[in-house]
């Protein structure tokens, strides 16, 4: 089954050139079942990008999912049409009271900021508590999931000297898990960020295991309460050309951001990408909407503690 996603999205377009099956309000309605809830708090400049990016790895489950997209009171995109905010994303106030089967929190352009001077910090983190009793389980991504991982466990962040970019050759640790049935020995994941949670400060928080790690890039997949959180500390979602047109955008301009390691055929920008998570991805997601939403969300959401 497909995802339910609001009547005229523009990722609806852009997926079903993928041979993707979408599903538009308006159709599912016809359908009797009672479809997952999924909650997206968007956070990233781009919205539009990051929501294909996100429909793409959710919408090959069989499961059917309700897609609402979240937005800060506090703070107003500058790189989004204001129409397509309206049209397409509900304030945190509209949706206190609802419950949501998962929800992911995407990453954000403020990591070498403090916490206390990102100008939404207040509203996030009220999120963050507030998805602990009205969420079954929630992805935290990139910049969330070190915020998330402060905000809830008291874990630091450090610069980085360079940025951390490239795709990285990750390892499971333990991979009886339910999030990795099915994964290889080893995968990959892209990362995009210039700032670090070490290893030794998650091993030593009682409730947090380290689920994935890479010797290049640290820890990748921190899980605590039971798969109620995910903290992932890159960007499997990430379309082929993301981090190409990342570092286009920087080359020359900064000096601290290099070309993106294991990622261009050859080494060579003019080669092009070479995609080497795109399965994993697609297995990870599917595996956390099977495994730690649907099988253990209520059926009457309302329960949902």
């Amino acid at each position: 089954m497909p995802l339910r996603i609001p009547d005229r999205l523009p990722a609806i377009d852009a997926l079903k050139r993928e041979n993707i099956f979408v599903m538009d309000t308006s159709r599912a309605h016809a359908q009797d079942i009672r479809p997952l809830s999924i909650v997206v708090l968007n956070l990233m400049p781009l919205k539009i990008t990051t929501e294909t990016d996100l429909i793409r790895v959710l919408s090959n489950t069989p499961l059917q999912m309700d897609i609402t997209f979240m937005k800060l009171k506090s703070h107003t995109p500058k790189n989004t049409p204001i129409e397509h905010m309206m049209m397409f994303y509900k304030d945190f106030d509209e949706l206190r009271e609802r419950k949501f089967d998962g929800m992911i929190i995407t990453g954000a352009p403020v990591e070498l900021l403090e916490y206390k001077d990102v100008n939404y910090w207040d509203e996030v983190t009220r999120i963050f508590m507030w998805a602990r009793s009205h969420v079954t389980s929630t992805l935290y991504i990139c910049w969330a999931a070190q915020a998330g991982l402060y905000c809830h466990y008291g874990i630091p962040k450090y610069t980085l000297d360079k940025k951390m970019f490239g795709v990285f050759r990750q390892y499971v640790t333990d991979p009886l898990l339910p999030i990795f049935r099915g994964f290889d020995d080893y995968f990959y994941m892209p990362h995009s960020r210039h700032t670090e949670i070490r290893r030794e400060d998650v091993a030593a928080c009682d409730g947090l295991s380290i689920v994935a790690e890479s010797p290049e890039s640290g820890v990748s997949i921190v899980m605590a309460r039971g798969g109620r959180e995910f903290f992932i500390t890159g960007h499997l979602e990430y379309a082929a050309d993301t981090l190409d047109k990342e570092y286009r955008r920087d080359a020359g301009k900064r000096d601290d951001v290099d070309m993106p390691v294991n990622y261009y055929k050859n080494n060579n920008p003019d080669n092009g990408p070479v995609v080497r998570w795109r399965a994993h991805a697609n297995l990870f997601f599917n595996n956390w909407i099977n495994y730690y939403v649907y099988q253990e969300t209520p059926y009457d959401i309302t329960k949902i503690e």
